[in-house]
């Protein structure tokens, strides 16, 4: 009770790791992709279960949308801190290009990206304004949505991915890298955290300060990848 109590104090604050406000969405989005999963699989038609996931992505990426609008709206938008660049932000906004083409290539770079992009803002929520502010919705709903996508992906459409995919998806973050770095100096902005840690506490608190924390992470992406790609190697040879 006290736990929910002291929670209400903080409304419009910045979200802090193991409040309400951090755990709440979590266990939701648990329940609704196990709930919308398991009901798309057994009574859906193959032609609806792909309307319910595009229609799903359409939502998410309406939703960065219409954030972004919004703060331009207001007068104080920047260049340089509010462009939707980050990788969340950025894979938000295109996520429904792969659920209307459904390219296998999409998915193999998308697992890896989503699922090793996603675990850090999930786990170490980077959000200024806590509840009921537009940004904390728009938060979890773009970070909790990509990952119920590619979930959905995985088990309705039975997509997996390969050994390859790893450095397939690995290369694809390199390009992005260099074309963060590229902006970055243009519009001397920080996006994808490349020049400086976030100001909330992260993952990237434990290496270092740059440019080291870039080089460890760089060290660690692939380990990273192969990490996430074990269940589904051990899935397939089960057997």
């Amino acid at each position: 009770m006290s736990f929910l109590i002291c929670d209400a104090f903080f409304l419009f604050s910045r979200v802090t790791i193991g409040s309400l406000q951090h755990i709440f969405p979590i266990v939701f989005a648990i329940l609704f992709s196990v709930i919308f999963i398991n009901f798309t699989k057994r009574k859906l038609s193959t032609i609806q279960q792909k309307n319910a996931l595009h229609v799903f992505a359409c939502f998410v990426s309406l939703i960065v949308i219409v954030f972004h609008a919004h703060k331009m709206s207001l007068g104080n938008y920047n260049l340089s801190t509010d462009l939707p660049l980050y990788l969340c932000s950025l894979l938000g906004l295109v996520i429904p290009i792969f659920t209307y083409y459904r390219k296998f290539w999409m998915y193999e770079i998308l697992v890896f990206c989503i699922i090793g992009g996603t675990l850090q803002a999930v786990i170490t929520p980077d959000i200024e304004l806590g509840f009921p502010s537009f940004d904390y919705f728009r938060y979890w709903v773009v970070h909790l949505g990509l990952l119920i996508i590619i979930f959905y992906a995985t088990f309705v459409f039975n997509m997996r991915p390969k050994l390859k995919s790893v450095f397939k998806s690995f290369l694809a973050l390199q390009v992005y890298i260099i074309l963060m770095v590229i902006i970055n100096m243009m519009l001397k902005a920080n996006y994808f955290y490349i020049n400086e840690k976030p100001q909330s506490a992260s993952i990237l608190d434990y290496f270092g300060e740059w440019p080291w924390y870039i080089i460890v992470v760089q060290i660690i992406v692939i380990p990273l990848f192969l990490l996430i790609y074990l269940p589904f190697y051990l899935a397939e040879n089960k057997n």
